[in-house]
């Protein structure tokens, strides 16, 4: 069995932006919660700053997306590749 590239793709990076923006939302909501989450997440993305309104919460939101389909896309090629 294999897995579809484009599905899991599509999948990790709809679940991972969406874990950014609920959580930068959150931030902004209640200022304590996920601040362990949200300052790991600034030092791992140039350009990312957690707090800073909602300019951060869209960028927060677009390198949710493209990292969760670039680890999602390599995922299931690995398993494609060790599947065989």
């Amino acid at each position: 069995m294999t897995l579809s590239i484009k599905g899991i793709t599509l999948a990790c990076a709809i679940i991972w932006g969406l874990v950014m923006l609920m959580v930068s939302i959150a931030n902004m909501v209640c200022p304590t919660y996920g601040v362990d989450f949200l300052f790991l997440m600034s030092s791992v993305y140039p350009g990312y700053e957690y707090g800073q309104g909602i300019k951060s919460v869209i960028v927060g939101t677009l390198y949710g997306i493209v990292d969760g389909g670039i680890a999602g896309a390599i995922f299931a090629w690995l398993y494609n590749l060790f599947a065989e």
